[in-house]
């Protein structure tokens, strides 16, 4: 007799099934262990766990320079965080607009900037708008067009959300009187953001990861700052593993954040 498609997806696996988990399990740990120990055993190999290529982390000025790269990586991603949110909620309106002409456009301008590469939008900015009598700091030349790619996937992301709020929900608030603004930004946007949290979050993650294009402004994010020091240590692999765990800390940080979010609006 076979199960029902929900009952396998969400109930409790069985006991043969958790047993099968257990064993994936450990195999996939001893597999990453032997990767990981492969690793050092090259980095060793290649002589760069020597301590000529670590000495200079225990240096104040080092600390320094990498927390100054990590502000600007953190204003940055706070700042296009701020517009594709904000920017977001507006193509929404205009991608379910009853209106043609405010529809297509907002369609358009979504997909246009969904489909364009976020490096390309920077070269924009950086060089094209200058031509043009439009001169913008390093900082806006980087923020600005992440934040403006981001706003298109969020803006569908929203969407999303919206639509998998049941449509009752709507209609009972317009039984109450409530104009369609009220009904959109009291009963149906709020209840979205509750399904669209975890991908949210990993937007946001993804604009930590864009401020790494820095590089083509010259503007000093972190690793932009993790470059200079190889250039001038010499000291490429302790380098990118100190700035990975500095980014995965900072992601670490935006997912627990994001759960005491949530928390409250259940």
């Amino acid at each position: 007799m076979s199960r029902p498609l929900d009952d396998i997806l969400f109930s409790a696996p069985s006991l043969q099934a958790q047993k099968v988990i257990r064993a994936v399990s450990v195999m996939a740990t001893v597999v990453l262990l032997l990767l990981a120990a492969g690793t050092l055993y090259r980095f060793h190999a290649a002589g760069q766990l020597e301590a000529r290529f670590w000495e200079f982390f225990t240096w104040r000025t080092t600390w320094i320079f990498l927390a100054e790269g990590l502000l600007g990586t953190l204003a940055s991603a706070a700042m296009a965080a701020v517009i594709a949110l904000t920017l977001g909620v507006v193509l929404l309106m205009g991608r379910l607009a009853r209106s043609r002409l405010v529809r297509w456009p907002s369609i358009a301008l979504i997909e246009f900037l969904r489909g364009t590469p976020t490096l390309l939008l920077i070269y924009v900015c950086f060089l094209v708008l200058p031509s043009v009598g439009i001169k913008l700091s390093t900082y806006w030349m980087l923020t600005l067009p992440i934040g403006l790619a981001t706003a298109a996937v969020v803006a569908e992301v929203y969407r999303a959300g919206v639509l998998a709020v049941p449509r009752g929900q709507a209609d009972a608030a317009r039984s109450l009187g409530l104009t369609e603004a009220k009904v959109f930004f009291l009963i149906v946007f709020p209840q979205a953001l509750r399904y669209i949290i975890p991908a949210l979050v990993a937007q946001l993650v993804i604009v930590v990861k864009d401020t790494t294009f820095g590089y083509v402004v010259t503007y000093g994010e972190l690793m932009q700052n993790a470059k200079v020091l190889i250039a001038n240590y010499h000291s490429l692999v302790p380098v990118y593993l100190v700035v990975a765990i500095l980014y995965c800390l900072v992601n670490y940080a935006i997912s627990k954040a994001s759960k005491r979010l949530r928390g409250p609006m259940h």
